[in-house]
């Protein structure tokens, strides 16, 4: 009695039937799955858009390093070319700079000797040329004897005197013994003998003289030699320390750019690393998420199908129709609730499938016992089934969309961020640059003011100067006048 209240209550208050509301019910599920599917795809097709502008950029980066490292690689091998080669440059230069030395200070040292050998040799001309004029002398005056033979005993002991004229020297000085008070014959004689002395000591003074000359000429032609020599050497030494010094600083700065370069070879390494195994990451979970997609995407059209055909299966008239015939009479006529439940199962199916299941226990057919069991079954035992794996890929669908919606709000939150904190650096910079550019204008005019300034006061300067000047004068003529005056 109380259920045929709540139903007549329940028909009263509204003539839509259960069937009408699972198909209301089970329309709503498709609108909102067909709702969410769009959604989904809008906030993929964002998502994949920022996958593939981020993979672009990155490759991009990651093919500019590329290209900076073969740069930067060929700068420290033409670096590291250029260093060995100015490295052997200068260890040559520092042969030669040894050999130019060496040659310098042999050559010295051979000068010397030869210059010392020179000045003892025209000393022995000399004093030779000494002797013989004084041997000569002594002669002329008759005056020679032993006792003042000094000048030709050290002629005759000269290496610079033939052995020949040493002979007649020596036969010289041991017959001669001329005096002061030699007698007129004996003075005679004397004449004879010593006048073929005088005229060899002539020949050999003129001997001396020519070797003497000539010993200066040649000291004269090696000095001049030696000078010439050691003013190559002296400027090859110095061009050469000057071309090292040179080289020795292009080397320094050439080592300096192969370290720069390295240290930038380095970061860009570095950087471009890093843009790799982001760029592999990303596409990674950038292909994870397409698959996710791709997956939920074809589990949300199969599940909207589903519903499409269980809409289509409960509207259909074989289901529909009976529920309408046979619900609302149920109602009005306050039919029990085993008469309800007979709707769903009238008495034509329970004797159907009890056949159905008697003659299968007969023959032992596997079909009639299964066909029995199937024309037994509740109608919507599929749909109900149906309808909680719906919702039950439902929820986890919405768990797994409700981790995607934070991560690509995460995502849109740092980018936003980031944007905000580059744009307020960009209007900092801008804000910076109207300053100084408001600076520069003001320190321009006050420049220009100063410069003004400065030449009115030169003007002022000149023009006190003039003044005083004249004044100066002035008081000079008054002074001079008074002094006058005086």
């Amino acid at each position: 009695m109380r259920c045929a209240t709540v139903f007549g209550v329940a028909a009263s208050a509204s003539a839509v039937t259960p069937v009408q509301k699972v198909v209301q019910l089970m329309n709503g599920m498709l609108e909102k799955g067909k709702s969410e599917k769009h959604e989904e795809q809008v906030q993929f097709a964002a998502y994949k858009q920022f996958c593939d502008d981020t993979s672009v950029e990155k490759t991009r980066a990651i093919q500019e390093a590329n290209e900076e490292i073969e740069s930067l690689e060929a700068v420290i091998a033409k670096a590291e070319a250029d260093i060995s080669k100015l490295s052997k440059e200068i260890a040559q230069l520092d042969e030669d700079i040894s050999v130019y030395e060496g040659d310098l200070k042999a050559a010295t040292k051979v000068r010397k000797m030869e210059h010392q050998d020179y000045l003892e040799t025209h000393k022995d001309y000399s004093e030779s040329v000494e002797s013989v004029d004084s041997a000569i002398a002594l002669i002329k005056r008759k005056m020679y004897n032993k006792k003042q033979g000094g000048a030709l005993v050290q002629l005759a002991k000269s290496p610079l005197v033939s052995l020949s004229d040493k002979k007649v020297l020596e036969a010289f000085l041991a017959t001669s013994d001329v005096g002061l008070d030699v007698t007129a014959p004996e003075a005679a004689a004397y004449e004879d003998h010593t006048s073929g002395i005088i005229e060899m000591l002539e020949k050999l003074k003129d001997k001396f003289e020519d070797k003497r000359t000539e010993l200066e000429k040649e000291e004269s032609n090696s000095k001049h030699a030696f000078e010439m020599l050691q003013q190559d050497l002296t400027n090859s030494i110095s061009t050469s320390k000057e071309d090292r010094s040179d080289k020795a600083q292009q080397k320094a700065k050439t080592a300096q750019r192969e370290a720069d370069a390295k240290g930038d070879l380095q970061d860009t390494i570095t950087s471009r690393d890093d843009d790799q195994s982001y760029l592999s990451d990303l596409v990674s979970t950038c292909k994870s998420k397409s698959d996710d997609f791709e997956a939920r995407q074809t589990l949300r059209a199969q599940e909207i199908e589903a519903i499409e055909k269980a809409v289509e299966i409960i509207s259909s008239a074989s289901v529909s129709g009976a529920a309408d015939k046979h619900l609302p009479s149920l109602v009005q006529g306050g039919a029990s609730l085993a008469q309800l439940r007979s709707v769903t199962k009238n008495s034509n199916q329970i004797r159907v499938a009890a056949y159905l299941h008697e003659q299968g226990s007969k023959l032992n057919s596997r079909v009639l016992s299964a066909l029995a069991l199937r024309v037994s079954e509740d109608p919507f035992k599929q749909v109900k089934k149906m309808i909680k794996d719906l919702i039950v890929r439902l929820l986890e669908e919405a768990n797994e969309e409700a981790e995607q919606k934070g991560w690509c709000d995460t995502e849109l939150s740092t980018n936003e961020q980031t944007r905000k904190e580059k744009t307020e650096a960009v209007e900092s910079l801008h804000s910076e640059i109207d300053e100084l550019e408001a600076s520069i204008a003001k320190l321009s005019k006050e420049i220009s003011e100063l410069s003004h300034q400065v030449k009115e006061l030169d003007e002022a300067v000149a023009k006190a100067t003039s003044i005083r000047n004249a004044e100066k004068e002035k008081n000079t003529e008054t002074i001079k006048d008074s002094k006058e005056a005086q």
